[in-house]
């Protein structure tokens, strides 16, 4: 599966959000075997060249979010988050609340 992690950013510390996406990401890949979409990684494309334009990284995210089979939603409010789990939900997708949840690939 293809699998796209949706959790907080600007809420609480982002370097300990962006972690806890890539310590999800990392777990995805390397243990159960799936491939996975970490948006939070544009942490650093960000930093480097800055879009103040929130709807800019909501557009790419939705872009990225289409072409995943499921959906992993981190602990943590987040609008955006929640934006992407009921666009999920809408297409039928699967959502998974903790990574210990998703199957492992075949």
């Amino acid at each position: 599966m293809k699998i796209y992690i949706a959790g907080p950013y600007s809420k609480g510390d982002q370097a300990l959000n962006v972690r806890a996406a890539i310590y999800a990401q990392d777990y995805i890949e390397c243990t159960l075997g799936h491939m996975a979409y970490n948006p939070l990684l544009s942490h650093f494309q960000h930093m480097l060249i800055p879009h103040e334009d929130i709807h800019y990284w909501y557009a790419k995210d939705i872009k990225w979010l289409m072409e995943c089979d499921a959906v992993l939603r981190l602990e943590g409010e987040s609008q955006g988050a929640d934006m992407e789990v009921a666009i999920a939900e809408e297409r039928g997708m699967p959502v998974f609340r903790s990574e210990f949840e998703i199957p492992p690939s075949l």
